[in-house]
């Protein structure tokens, strides 16, 4: 499972805190988690090829910027995951 790995795990959790349509920024979420560019990105590239999550790429003030934000498809599987954590945690 994609979101079982810790650090997407960590970003799914944060974005699943956004309401729907709101994004982060990839420098504020670096910044959230502690992670360096190379590990958020590696990240984020994975979940983006499940589908799990949008990263709109813009320039503010002539900088680049990415915007990230969770699917449809991400938050349902993220709450598919809670809840096999919650039926293992009532098995135990």
């Amino acid at each position: 499972m994609i979101i079982h790995q810790p650090a997407r795990l960590k970003i799914m959790s944060v974005l699943m805190g956004l309401e729907i349509q709101e994004q982060v920024d990839f420098s504020c979420l670096k910044k959230m988690l502690g992670f360096t560019d190379g590990n958020l990105g590696a990240h984020l590239i994975k979940l983006e090829e499940a589908e799990y999550l949008y990263i709109e790429k813009t320039f503010v003030d002539r900088k680049p910027r990415s915007f990230i934000s969770i699917t449809d498809k991400g938050r349902r599987a993220f709450e598919d995951y809670v809840a096999v954590l919650q039926g293992i945690i009532k098995g135990a």
